[in-house]
């Protein structure tokens, strides 16, 4: 059940906004990045796909060649995971239509030195050719990451991908089919039934990850609701009374939101309250959840995916932008102003500590460009 309730944030407080220096890294279609310390110095650096940008200079090096596509480059997304166990982070990536999913060996100290490009190989063909977004994310609560692709088709079947090291420490791939059919664009995890182990969140419903053994079991599947979402939707308690909330938001038109979770129905489904965040610009295609004031709450990160469907969505011409959002326990959401008119986002918003201060900046990679956000406070 959903009950619609049209309440829309508020506009920050004139000088309330955390400042943030911008500094443009890159400039070409390409819409992954990611975080990892390459160089073994210490520091964050930068992975956004043809590039890698060390810390503190953030001087493109290059990873790998990827071809542009119909408006796109082909990736779509970067994934940081050391694959061959030699303690260097390597870059996993996939592909909007091709099946195959390619791991980038990291050079070592002397070719990320001389500027070589990294060692293409195969870590598994999913045959899949409908890819939205990927995600190395641990379901299962093994301690291990695995691959999990959203199909923007909704009769898809749910797919993830165990990662495990093989007895030379190199890590391999093998398929698991959570469900059946039941997918469509947008996806998100976290315990939405509050049993304490995590669901899967699709366009058309949710999967309830079953008791025990859930790689080797059907999940149970919701088909709860339609919607293009965007990736990854987050699964919160906005309001702190004890059951996860849903944040989602159209990544493909205007609208951004928050369900809040009531009290179960009589059956057991779960019942939600809609509320509206935020419809003054379209194509808020990723959100992400960071404590960007250290206040102990998380602030909502978004922005405007820029040219998401090459100026054919809805509102698809509009400027570029980004904002972030605090919530309070009460459910409001104040959006603050990142930057209007240069920055937006592409498929992946990464944050992390990058100059040591004590604050969490932000990095994103677009068709407005590659740009690393500093959080200089307020």
């Amino acid at each position: 059940m959903l009950c619609l309730l049209a309440v829309g944030c508020s506009a920050a407080v004139a000088g309330d906004d955390i400042q943030f220096e911008i500094r443009k890294l890159a400039h070409d279609l390409n819409e992954g990045i990611d975080i990892a310390d390459f160089n073994k110095d210490g520091k964050p650096d930068i992975v956004a796909g043809r590039m890698w940008y060390p810390n503190p200079d953030f001087v493109p090096h290059p990873v790998r060649d990827i071809a542009d596509w119909n408006g796109y480059v082909t990736s779509h997304g970067d994934h940081t995971i050391d694959i061959d166990n030699d303690g260097y982070i390597d870059v996993l990536s996939g592909a909007f239509m091709d099946t195959k999913v390619f791991w980038y060996r990291n050079p070592g100290p002397d070719g990320l030195t001389r500027g070589l490009r990294w060692k293409q190989n195969l870590l598994v063909d999913t045959g899949a050719v409908h890819n939205e977004a990927a995600y190395l994310h641990d379901i299962d609560g093994d301690h291990a990451p695995e691959w999990i692709t959203n199909d923007w088709t909704d009769k898809a079947p749910l797919i993830a991908h165990q990662l495990k090291r093989n007895d030379k420490g190199l890590i391999t791939a093998s398929k698991v089919t959570l469900g059946p059919s039941g997918h469509g664009h947008g996806i998100g995890f976290g315990d939405l039934n509050g049993d304490g182990r995590q669901d899967v969140l699709v366009g058309t419903g949710w999967y309830e990850q079953p008791k025990a053994d859930p790689m080797s079991k059907t999940w149970i599947y919701h088909p709860v609701w339609k919607m293009k979402a965007c990736c990854p939707m987050q699964v919160f308690d906005v309001d702190g009374d004890g059951r996860n909330d849903l944040i989602w938001s159209n990544g493909h038109d205007y609208g951004i939101y928050w369900w809040r979770q009531l009290e179960p129905s009589a059956d057991g489904e779960l019942q939600w309250e809609k509320h509206e965040i935020d419809n003054s610009y379209s194509q808020a295609h990723a959100l992400h959840l960071a404590d960007l004031d250290n206040d102990g709450r998380p602030e909502l990160i978004t922005g405007k995916r820029v040219w998401a469907h090459n100026g054919k969505d809805p509102g698809g011409n509009e400027p570029p932008c980004i904002y972030y959002y605090t919530i309070s326990r009460e459910g409001k959401f104040s959006r603050h102003t990142i930057n209007e008119g240069q920055v937006g986002i592409g498929l992946q918003i990464r944050t992390a500590d990058f100059n040591g201060d004590g604050r969490l900046d932000i990095a994103v990679a677009g068709k407005s460009g590659t740009y690393l956000l500093l959080n200089k406070g307020r």
